[in-house]
């Protein structure tokens, strides 16, 4: 690749009459400036426009960190934030950690040596010492998808009520008849999920009914092939303890498990009745219309950006927020007779 350097010797110019050339035009004579551009377009030469963010301190990019990109999810929320970042003329830069703390720090220091704009990130690990770099070095950080609590004064963050969706989600089985319910989800020490066990777990004793159980059956992840496994585990029950409503930690293990029965003749929501959690476009879509607790995906990616293009524009005046949306229950099919429930 031609560098500054090269279009300067063969333009017979300076290094400096080069970088006017690209900056400001203006300033070099017409003859010139038409030699250099021609050398320029000759040599294929690209300016190095990281360099010059470097030197002015203002990168077009802010990145976005998710977890899994492949879980439509994610999709959606990066969406609502790219609708606002280029709204303001930026780029949004999509990274995905996979779900490994190892890929997430790797990003992380990428992140900071490109001198980005700001950082959303679903974080795997906010006791990652990078955290606290990216704002060492003046780039700006929101967390997305996760409810600090206390503590967590120290940044932005906007997520859901997970607590409050278990609950509902779990409400919503009972009030179906359901006495014997499970969980399904995982790993352990993914606060989103464990917030959703722990509303669930609610549920249940706030029902009242001391024959009503909640047996978890945990996943190594978050997608439709642990659901065909949790099937596995679930039909392995014996016929009588076996729960009859399932309250899977996302759509995608609740599509998977929904294949699993089905593939062996299980009725839903006859014989069990399933519920999922995010509420993405699959949900109502699979062969059975799943019943889901939404978030709203879009306004999280949105509500996300104007906090992070806030504290990136002002950085001594901005005040860090943390912004908690409420879930709703979507009733559709999986948890009810067909035509009975509600949703979009």
């Amino acid at each position: 690749m031609a560098s500054i350097k090269d279009v300067a010797a063969k333009a017979g110019v300076s290094v400096g009459t080069v970088s006017n050339v690209l900056n400001r035009p203006d300033s070099v004579r017409v003859g010139t400036r038409l030699r250099v551009e021609a050398v320029i377009a000759e040599l294929g030469f690209v300016p190095n426009g990281s360099a010059r963010q470097l030197k002015v301190g203002q990168s077009p990019v802010v990145a976005y960190l998710a977890i899994d990109s492949s879980n439509p999810f994610f999709a959606d929320v990066a969406r609502g934030m790219e609708s606002e970042i280029r709204s303001h003329g930026l780029s949004l830069f999509l990274c995905n950690s996979d779900q490994s703390a190892d890929r997430e720090d790797e990003y992380l220091r990428n992140l900071i040596e490109m001198r980005v704009r700001g950082v959303l990130i679903s974080a795997i690990d906010l006791d990652n010492p990078r955290l606290r770099q990216l704002r060492d070095s003046g780039i700006a950080v929101v967390v997305v998808d996760r409810v600090l609590g206390d503590g967590g004064d120290d940044w932005c963050a906007v997520g859901v009520d997970d607590v409050a969706g278990g609950l509902l989600a779990v409400e919503h089985l009972v009030e179906r008849g359901h006495d014997r319910v499970a969980f399904v989800g995982g790993p352990d020490g993914f606060q989103q999920v464990d917030d959703r066990h722990r509303g669930a777990r609610r549920a249940i004793e706030q029902s009242g009914a001391s024959r009503r159980s909640l047996t978890v059956i945990p996943t190594d992840g978050l997608d439709v092939a642990q659901g065909r496994r949790a099937g596995e585990r679930l039909l392995g029950i014996a016929a009588a303890r076996r729960p009859t409503g399932v309250f899977c930690a996302n759509d995608l293990v609740a599509v998977g498990l929904l294949q699993h029965l089905m593939q062996q003749g299980v009725r839903v929501p006859d014989d069990i009745a399933i519920i999922g959690y995010d509420d993405i476009d699959y949900a109502a879509a699979s062969a059975v219309p799943l019943s889901s607790v939404a978030q709203p995906r879009h306004l999280l990616g949105r509500t996300a950006a104007q906090l992070l293009l806030d504290e990136a524009d002002s950085w001594d005046r901005h005040t860090h927020r943390q912004i908690v949306f409420q879930p709703e229950l979507v009733a559709r099919a999986s948890t009810s007779t067909l035509g009975v429930g509600s949703g979009p």
